[in-house]
């Protein structure tokens, strides 16, 4: 099968399910977040212990970057990728332009999403379980915009570039997804040896 075809047929599902399981994850957070805001000592349902607590990170000036809480972002995010998903699944065609835009806003996506992970492995000390289902899904998402763009030419780079992320599009995938679970293992590895 040829791998192009194959990325084509995949990126409208990732877009779709990746955007909705996203979306669902970006409302929780933000109705944690709202309850946490109206009540102080509220505990979000997902602060399990010392470490897997969403409470210890959105009280954190890091989860209001840019002045109001983080999830609305992935709220408005999430709902364009999964509006585009369905799109292309219907078959829409998209013009290059909107390709390049979905791929800076997916690239912005992804980039904070990485800044969100150091701050929460090496500033904060915590994770939070909704905000990794955001991680989960934010990657891939970006990733095969990205096949899909070197692919059909809408971004300049060599051929041989483009084959090469087609080709091996899911052994990249599982190698950046294993790259961040070493980094929590890492980061985290007193408290995971407790649990032995």
């Amino acid at each position: 099968m040829n791998p192009t075809a194959f990325t084509t047929r995949l990126l409208p599902w990732v877009l779709t399910a990746g955007g909705a399981v996203g979306l669902v994850a970006a409302f929780v957070l933000t109705v944690e977040k709202t309850t946490l805001l109206k009540n102080p000592d509220y505990i979000p349902t997902c602060s399990i212990d010392p470490i897997l607590s969403c409470g210890s990170i959105m009280r954190t000036a890091q989860a209001e970057v840019f002045g109001f809480p983080n999830p609305l972002l992935g709220i408005v995010g999430f709902a364009i990728v999964v509006t585009i998903g369905v799109v292309v699944l219907a078959g829409g065609s998209l013009p290059r332009w909107f390709w390049l835009g979905l791929q800076a806003g997916t690239l912005l996506g992804v980039v904070f999403v990485h800044w969100l992970i150091y701050q929460s492995l090496y500033v904060i000390g915590a994770l939070c379980p909704y905000c990794m289902i955001v991680w989960a899904v934010t990657i891939p998402v970006f990733w095969y915009i990205t096949v899909h763009n070197l692919g059909e030419g809408h971004l300049p780079a060599p051929r041989r570039l483009a084959a090469l992320a087609t080709g091996y599009h899911g052994v990249i995938l599982t190698v950046w997804y294993a790259a961040i679970v070493l980094l929590v293992l890492q980061a985290f590895w007193s408290y995971w040896l407790s649990l032995l």
